[in-house]
């Protein structure tokens, strides 16, 4: 019986808290795994945006990476280090 090989972590920083990820896997994912669903605000109403759709489509997931605004978090993928900002403040 052959074992497959776990997942390398990865140490990535969450609207400045540090949290553990998977390395390779989409920032969604990490996002929803450390509890954060809200990740931007409606800019007429205010009320909070989050994942939806999950392959890039629908801009929902909008977060800033590594200083990089407007990044969708469902096609972009864990690295060691990684800053992620959503726009949930306001």
């Amino acid at each position: 019986m052959s074992t497959r090989p776990l997942p390398e972590t990865a140490t990535v920083t969450i609207d400045g808290s540090p949290s553990e990820a998977w390395a390779g896997q989409s920032v969604t994912a990490a996002l929803v795994t450390a509890g954060v669903w809200s990740l931007s605000r409606n800019p007429v109403n205010g009320r909070p945006r989050g994942p939806f759709c999950g392959m890039g489509v629908c801009m929902e997931c909008e977060v800033t990476i590594n200083g990089r605004p407007g990044s969708r978090s469902c096609t972009a993928h864990v690295t060691d280090g990684m800053d992620i900002r959503t726009a949930t403040d306001g």
